[in-house]
């Protein structure tokens, strides 16, 4: 997901809008810390849960990264409430899909779908799963599907 970002970042300008949808554990952040790292700005990303919103501004001169966490709104307005510079920045969205309606003209959605439970894993009787050998700390398989919309990504 980090080297996903790396490649985003480099298609992406100020005013551009990303959302990004998946499960808890998708690998949102992850992708985000990527897109920060390609983008030049200053870090750590991190999830923005608590406060909504983090800015990161440049170090190379560019675009600032406005990451936002918007799982605790509940609506557009909440999140126009937080009045992010979408025309100065490069914006990502975690949990944004149909809160973002108006908001820009163009944007990338960016899907990720990760598999549940593990390789080899079965259930019992009790729906346990057994583990067995699975190897907790490797890297899980994820599809990702990026679409753009609106002018700027008509190409």
């Amino acid at each position: 997901m980090h080297t996903l970002g790396l490649e985003l970042a480099g298609m992406l300008v100020a005013g551009d809008l990303v959302v990004l949808t998946g499960p808890l554990g998708a690998g949102k952040t992850t992708l985000t810390r990527g897109i920060g790292e390609g983008l030049g700005v200053r870090g750590p990303v991190t999830s923005p849960t608590f406060v909504l919103a983090r800015t990161h501004p440049s170090l190379a001169d560019g675009a600032p990264l406005v990451h936002v966490d918007a799982y605790r709104l509940g609506s557009a307005v909440e999140l126009d409430d937080l009045d992010i510079d979408f025309a100065g920045s490069v914006v990502v969205v975690e949990w944004g899909g149909g809160m973002l309606d108006g908001v820009a003209e163009s944007w990338l959605e960016v899907d990720i779908v990760r598999p549940t439970g593990g390789a080899g894993a079965t259930d019992d009787d009790l729906g346990a799963v057994d583990l067995g050998d699975v190897d907790l700390d490797a890297d899980e398989p994820r599809t990702v599907t990026v679409t753009g919309f609106g002018p700027r990504w008509a190409a």
